[in-house]
C-alpha cells in the first residue's frame, strides 16, 4: 500500500474517532474548549463541553436546583492542576480531576472528583474529594454557551462558571 493510501487511510480513521462515529463512542452534541492559565507558577486547564442555552431556561431548569450537573456537556469536565491548589479550605493535589457542581437556589457547591475518563453523567458520589462553596451572583448580561474561565486575582485564582444569568465563582490560592 502506498504512503499517499495509508495516509488517506489514517486520515478517515482521525475523522470518523473524533467525530463520535466509532460504535463505543457517543458522539458530542457541543462544542468543546479547554479553558486554562499560569496562576502563580501552576499550570490549570479545564476541558468541558460547552452547551448553548438555544432559549431554554437553564439555571433550575435545564441545570436543576439540587441535583449534581455534570458542569458542561458530553464528557465529563476535567481539571488538571501541576501544583498543590487551596479551593475553599480543601487542599488538592497536582493531578487531574472531574469537576461537577451542585446548584442551588442561592448557593452552588463545587464537586471535584477523582473518578475520571467517564461520560458526564456517570457520577460516582464515592470518588468525591471534596465539596466546596461557590460565590454565586448575576452576570452582567446574558450568556448564551456556557462558559468557563481560570482567572488570575491578586488573592490567587478563581474558577468561574457562566450561564444564562448565572455566575458562580471559585476562589483558589496555589500551594508553594
Amino acid at each position: 500500500m502506498s504512503t499517499v493510501r495509508i495516509a488517506g487511510v489514517l486520515l478517515a480513521v482521525a475523522f470518523i474517532a473524533s467525530t463520535g462515529l466509532l460504535a463505543n463512542q457517543k458522539p458530542r452534541a457541543s462544542p468543546h474548549e479547554t479553558a486554562g492559565a499560569t496562576i502563580d507558577g501552576a499550570k490549570i486547564s479545564i476541558t468541558y463541553g460547552r452547551p448553548y442555552a438555544k432559549g431554554r431556561k437553564i439555571v433550575g431548569g435545564l441545570v436543576p436546583y439540587g441535583q449534581v450537573w455534570r458542569t458542561g456537556a458530553d464528557e465529563a469536565t476535567t481539571l488538571v492542576t501541576d501544583k498543590g491548589l487551596m479551593i475553599g479550605g480543601t487542599h488538592l493535589n497536582p493531578g487531574t480531576y472531574t469537576v461537577y457542581t451542585l446548584p442551588g437556589e442561592t448557593e452552588w457547591q463545587l464537586v471535584i472528583n477523582k473518578q475520571t475518563g467517564q461520560w458526564g453523567t456517570e457520577y460516582s458520589q464515592a470518588q468525591d474529594v471534596a465539596r466546596i462553596p461557590m460565590k454565586v451572583g448575576k452576570t452582567s448580561a446574558p450568556v448564551e454557551q456556557f462558559t468557563i474561565a481560570v482567572a488570575d486575582t491578586p488573592a490567587g485564582g478563581e474558577l468561574r462558571l457562566s450561564w444564562e444569568n448565572t455566575q458562580a465563582v471559585a476562589p483558589f490560592t496555589v500551594m508553594q
